[in-house]
């Protein structure tokens, strides 16, 4: 009779898998399609080609990877958890920084593109072939943006639609300051080439103000860096070395437990003021 409990049970096991497992893969595969849409823009972006099996690894080796290590080193499931998120999160991440990079780097390259611009217009060439020149000389990433205006260009987009185009996608003071000089030029007919020389030299002396405002803010930070670390350091160095069970008073009481979470919520809104104090926009 146990036997046929039991091989009911098994039977009943394995219907059940074959039943539940096409739906378990049909949502697994929604998700990844869902998943990969939110990633593919933000890669287009970048100029980052992925390929497919790249990105599957990514997106569910990841996760189940960083949740098994999770599982195993917390040994619980609330690691496993932990794990899963972490694995989600990472590349977005990654891009996310690499998007910053980028557009850090193309920031650093308008100045010498809008001089090289400058210097093809004062040989005579039209502001497209001035575009050209600069796509064949200038590197990565300011050539292959702006390389995308010109074969937009090509295939009908109007300059003024992809200049916007290009604004929206880069998201740059400077930039923004540049498609503005050259679509009032193109209405005005204004001199594009001393406007430009003018126009470099405001962006470089922004750079410069940009970076002694770093360089000014940099003690500020440092400092709230040290003093938010120290109280948890000094914690930790006296539970180590000094005496094991000097907090055990605080733990083990309602008041002392209450001192501690007060403590920590007003240490976290000290780093925050400490952060938004030495931030200055510019």
């Amino acid at each position: 009779m146990l036997l046929l409990i039991i091989l009911l049970i098994f039977v009943a096991t394995i219907l059940l898998f074959q039943a539940l497992c096409p739906i378990v893969l049909k949502s697994t595969e929604q998700w990844y399609r869902r998943r990969v849409e939110k990633l593919t823009p933000k890669l287009d972006r970048i100029w980052l080609d992925v390929p497919e099996n790249k990105l599957l690894i990514v997106n569910i080796f990841l996760p189940v990877a960083l949740g098994l290590i999770g599982l195993f080193v917390f040994k619980g499931i609330l690691g496993a958890v932990i794990g899963i998120f972490v694995g989600l999160a990472i590349p977005f991440i990654i891009i996310k920084n690499m998007e910053r990079q980028r557009l850090r780097k193309f920031s650093s390259q308008l100045v010498d593109g809008i001089m090289l611009l400058s210097g093809s217009l004062k040989a005579g060439l039209s502001l497209m072939q001035a575009l050209e020149v600069l796509v064949e000389e200038m590197p990565p990433p300011i050539s292959q943006e702006l390389g995308l205006v010109l074969r937009e260009n090509k295939m009908g987009v109007s300059l003024e639609k992809s200049l916007e185009v290009l604004n929206k996608r880069m998201k740059i003071e400077e930039l923004e300051l540049l498609i503005n000089a050259l679509l009032v030029a193109r209405e005005t007919g204004g001199d594009l080439t001393k406007l430009l020389s003018r126009l470099a030299i405001t962006i470089r002396d922004r750079h410069k103000i940009k970076e002694k405002i770093k360089t000014l803010t940099l003690q500020g930070k440092m400092q709230g860096v040290i003093m938010s670390a120290l109280p948890f350091l000094f914690a930790l160095w006296i539970h180590i070395f000094v005496n094991k069970h000097h907090f055990d008073i605080m733990l083990q009481t309602d008041q002392g437990r209450f001192l501690l979470i007060l403590a920590v919520v007003l240490q976290i809104v000290g780093m925050y003021l400490i952060h938004k104090f030495s931030i200055i926009k510019t």
